[in-house]
């Protein structure tokens, strides 16, 4: 019995990609699916980064193949390609950065920038180019949690600076410029000035995201970013209790109403683990960041235990992610990570590029 491309599909439609949730046919990841008599070869394309998922996507296209009758050798390529998506209307991407993040929360105590840098240090173990942009002006922590607290970026041009780098990502902060104690007494408009010239004024090279580390609360900086920046999608950091929830709440409404859709949902905190007997205990209460998703209909990414771990790292300015890789609070980072990449990659494209520009002339 020889094999047809009908059979390939179909069996190809019976894999099913773990992170979507989706085949591999449907979702039109599979391409250049080509039958050389009993050798079938065919590209994988997913949407987001994927370097440890690779291998199990092939191994599993593989399998799938060659159980069908008559094929000998199978040659599938998986691979990621990360391309921009759509945001906000009347707002135009940046050339040099493919996808936006902005990590907000309502409060400030949810441990949101010690979120951010593990989550962009997530995506880049997973293969892609990430930087992170500090937006909070008023109390800058990237450059401790980083690993470069007293650096100062270079100018080549006396106009725009490089990003710093470590761990394998960009990092643009106002925490570079000033010293670590002086407090940044400033009106909004300043604020809101400094967040536009780190964005713009930053030598970004090729990231597939930029993960803005937002301000708490619904101010400034937050409408600035949602009428002037390009933001792909939103990520609320909350904790399990109640005042939290509530300030959460605001967070993301404020992020609806300008336009800019939600990621996802992750909780802090969300279990406390004994040092001593690892006993868990919800110490902030339970379930807060579930019914919140449930309430609005976004997705819960994951809840993170308060540990002393997480605290160690993120003072030590080497981050949990790269600090403990293989630990199983790193592993939860990389699956919310996961989840965020492939909610951005189910997204409209952008097709702004695809456009010709008009230019009229007067004769």
């Amino acid at each position: 019995m020889s094999m047809t491309m009908e059979t390939v599909q179909a069996a190809l439609s019976a894999v099913i990609d773990p992170n979507t949730g989706r085949d591999l046919l449907s979702s039109k990841s599979a391409k250049n699916i080509k039958i050389d008599g009993a050798n079938v070869s065919l590209d994988v394309e997913l949407g987001y980064p994927a370097k440890s998922q690779i291998e199990p996507i092939r191994s599993a296209v593989t399998a799938a193949l060659q159980a069908l009758p008559g094929v000998q050798q199978v040659n599938a390529n998986v691979y990621a390609k990360i391309v921009a998506h759509a945001v906000q209307r009347g707002v135009k991407l940046k050339s040099s950065v493919k996808n936006i993040i902005a990590v907000a929360s309502g409060k400030g105590v949810v441990v949101k920038s010690t979120t951010s840098v593990n989550l962009a240090l997530a995506l880049a173990a997973e293969g892609a180019q990430v930087g992170i942009l500090d937006a909070d002006i008023y109390g800058p922590s990237q450059p401790l949690l980083m690993g470069l607290a007293g650096e100062r970026p270079s100018s080549t041009d006396g106009k725009t600076m490089e990003p710093l780098e470590n761990y394998g990502l960009q990092v643009s902060s106002i925490g570079f410029m000033v010293n670590q104690d002086e407090p940044m007494v400033w009106r909004g408009p300043i604020v809101t000035q400094a967040l536009q010239q780190l964005l713009d004024q930053t030598n970004w090279r090729d990231l597939d995201y930029l993960i803005v580390d937002m301000p708490p609360g619904t101010g400034d900086i937050q409408l600035t970013l949602s009428q002037k920046v390009p933001v792909t999608g939103a990520v609320i950091v909350t904790t399990p209790q109640d005042i939290a929830l509530l300030d959460a709440r605001k967070g993301l409404k404020m992020f609806e109403k300008v336009g800019i859709p939600i990621l996802g949902v992750v909780e802090n905190m969300s279990t406390h683990i004994c040092s001593n007997c690892g006993h868990a205990e919800s110490i902030f209460g339970s379930g807060g960041g579930e019914k919140m998703c449930a309430d609005y209909g976004v997705d819960f990414l994951g809840g993170l235990p308060l540990t002393m771990s997480i605290r160690e790292h993120a003072d030590q300015g080497k981050p949990t992610v790269v600090a403990d890789p293989d630990g199983q609070i790193a592993a939860i980072y990389k699956t919310i990570a996961r989840k965020i990449a492939v909610k951005v990659a189910e997204k409209a494209r952008d097709m702004s590029s695809k456009f010709p520009t008009i230019v009229i002339q007067n004769d």
